[in-house]
């Protein structure tokens, strides 16, 4: 079974070198080989799940080398559900993505470079969630990273020109940042195996240990989009092509928290930087709403939405404790599906309206009420509307908080529920405006008549499936979530599998 650790990354990998050899032939063919190949991703990650949940950490060394000497791919419980959950998102977005295909040829967005490239950023998403190791995690954002320089430019027109290299220009900060981190961690150490270095940086002198934390959490961060660190988003993610912005806002700023979870928990230990985790993720809530409140573009709200509700995921980080991570990592795997969804959907109001823009939409609800049920679903699960899987994952959050008890916690408790209200806000404000109220009088050039295509239609109905399955299940996942943070607080599991014998001492 270990066996099928590296599959996640290879499979993308190699499905995209035969799509390249295929050249711009054969589309039915490569459609079929991005289906397939994402399939039997998912499949794996299944299998990862259900063996890490029964039997452990499963650990691999690839080549043969052993730890930590080679390559380690590491597949826990928090890995393997984070892997569950992104592949069924990449595999509904690519599906969406064949719609867009079919809808748009000869317009702006060359699919036929989307493709293989988005089969590369799928790699590099698994790479990170699997990665034993601090270098090979960072082989995997840059994987994912390299991917994403091209796909948020795709098409090259202006104005994703200027947003992508505001997101290259960040992305290659926090990179830089990131490699400085291990490069410390490294001089300090000797190691950059996550198992070995979760004994060696509890025998460094107090302040080398906060440097080499403060340097990884501020790339981390960069990367999740924390405030202050957060401003680049807005303005990168709604220009470019819609299945590039679903997936990158869905699952590109959880890796970003995913390091968060693994430093705080496996490598630094004890809660050092709390009170900051805290305030920071206060004010991403409360600044990132406000900012949603403010935007008239539906895809600009939805990013600023995106920041403040990455504050609930670092709130329970903050809290340090089992009931605070549980929650976090119910509220990932919910969130990572629903900001997609809503991301997808803001492209079929784009299609039938013809704008993304409240001002220039209206009378959706009568022309296209099928696209009116696919935001109404999510949008209500954001705002946390109960028994839906968002108000599951901030109630979570509430009780650990409040379990918690400090001025602080009670601070973020009531900045998370004026973050719920007024993001429901937001969200009905939306609904209203694009929805129910009139349409205008001079309807967008843009607007489009007729059946919108079937494969776009499917792939954003296929995630509001799942997102339903999280509220339906809702008592395993939770249950499941505990367990995965419980193995986070008691790293010597993860540690045993990749040194079985031992020698991470």
């Amino acid at each position: 079974m270990n066996a099928l650790v590296p599959l996640p990354v290879l499979l993308p990998v190699l499905a995209a070198g035969v799509k390249i050899v295929i050249g711009p032939r054969h589309p039915l063919l490569k459609r079929a080989i991005s289906v397939a190949a994402l399939a039997a991703v998912l499949g794996v990650a299944i299998a990862l799940l259900v063996r890490a949940d029964r039997d452990g950490p499963q650990a691999v060394q690839l080549g043969g080398w052993p730890a930590p000497v080679g390559i380690t791919l590491v597949a826990d419980r928090l890995s393997a559900v984070m892997l569950v959950v992104s592949s069924a998102v990449t595999l509904c977005v690519m599906v969406y993505a064949f719609g867009q295909d079919a809808a748009e040829r000869d317009r702006d967005t060359p699919m036929s470079v989307f493709h293989p490239t988005y089969l590369l950023l799928a790699a590099g998403v698994c790479d990170a969630f699997l990665a034993g190791d601090l270098f090979n995690m960072f082989v995997g954002f840059e994987m994912m990273l390299m991917a994403s320089y091209v796909l948020v430019t795709l098409g090259g027109t202006m104005a994703r020109v200027r947003a992508g290299t505001t997101y290259i220009i960040v992305a290659l900060l926090s990179s830089m940042l990131f490699l400085v981190a291990i490069a410390v961690l490294y001089a300090a150490t000797g190691t950059v195996s996550m198992a070995q270095l979760s004994w060696r940086i509890a025998e460094l002198p107090g302040p080398v240990a906060r440097i080499a934390e403060v340097t990884l959490l501020t790339a981390f961060a960069v990367k999740a989009a924390v405030f202050p660190l957060s401003m680049w988003l807005p303005d990168s993610y709604p220009s470019a092509p819609t299945p590039v912005t679903a997936v990158f806002a869905g699952l590109l700023t959880k890796i970003g928290v995913y390091g968060v979870i693994r430093a705080e928990t496996l490598l630094f230990p004890g809660g050092h930087l709390r009170r900051v985790l805290l305030v920071a993720a206060l004010l991403s809530m409360l600044v990132g709403v406000l900012g949603a409140m403010v935007q008239i573009d539906v895809r600009r709200l939805l990013s600023f939405t995106l920041v403040s509700h990455i504050g609930y995921m670092i709130f329970g980080v903050g809290l340090d404790s089992a009931a605070g991570l549980a929650a976090t990592v119910f509220y990932v795997l919910h969130h990572i599906t629903i900001q997609t969804t809503l991301f997808l959907v803001a492209g079929l109001i784009d299609r039938r309206g013809g704008a993304t823009s409240l001002a220039r939409l209206g009378g959706l609800a009568r022309t296209a009420p099928l696209v009116g049920v696919l935001f109404f679903v999510p949008a209500m699960n954001l705002g946390g509307i109960p028994p839906l899987s968002g108000f599951l994952g901030k109630l979570g959050l509430l009780r650990a908080g409040l379990a918690q008890g400090g001025p602080l916690a009670d601070a973020l408790v009531a900045g998370a529920v004026v973050t719920s209200l007024l993001t429901l806000y937001s969200l009905v404000k939306v609904w209203n405006q694009a929805f129910w109220s009139a349409p205008p009088e001079d309807m967008p050039e843009g607007a489009r008549a007729g059946r919108l295509p079937i494969a776009m239609v499917a792939g954003s109905a296929a995630l509001v499936v799942l997102s339903l399955a999280y509220t339906a299940a809702g008592g395993p996942l939770y249950a499941l979530c505990e367990r995965a943070a419980t193995e986070l607080l008691a790293p010597q599991t993860y540690v045993q599998a990749v040194f079985p014998s031992g020698g991470a001492t």
